[in-house]
């Protein structure tokens, strides 16, 4: 008779998956926000300014980062470029306003850091592009001589 914990285990690859695209579609959906004005539009309404640094290229990060783990395509390396650019707006938009997450505003920044980089060592799990493309790729024999 099977554990919980082995009966567990089994479920690994499909809840890695759903909480990959539940983190990307919320990171997808910061993007949006604030490069489109949708959902609210950016902190304080709108949409940020084009090339306005940090806030236009971390919108773009957020946006498609957010799609690409969304849909768990290069899921590693998005997550990895998703992770710092949560780790810089940290450091740079929250640390020094206080020293801890809950009482400078930094939840959010934390919480999507931690989880990206939770991605890039775990990879993407089930319902990943990824796993998909590579089953349907041609496989390429090698000749020994």
């Amino acid at each position: 008779m099977p554990t919980l914990s082995t009966r567990l285990d089994q479920g690994r690859p499909y809840a890695l998956g759903l909480f990959r695209m539940v983190v990307g579609l919320l990171f997808l959906c910061h993007g949006a926000a604030s490069l489109f004005g949708v959902l609210g539009g950016a902190v304080g309404g709108g949409t940020v300014p084009t090339g306005a640094w940090p806030g236009w290229y971390a919108a773009v990060i957020q946006l498609v980062g957010g799609a690409l783990v969304l849909l768990g395509l290069g899921t590693r390396g998005a997550a990895f470029i998703a992770s710092g650019s949560m780790a810089y707006a940290y450091f740079s938009a929250h640390q020094s306003q206080a020293l801890f997450p809950l009482q400078n505003g930094g939840e959010p920044s934390v919480l999507f850091c931690w989880a990206f980089l939770l991605l890039v060592f775990t990879g993407p799990g089930a319902f990943a592009l990824d796993g998909l493309l590579a089953s349907r790729a041609p496989r390429r024999q090698t000749v020994t001589a």
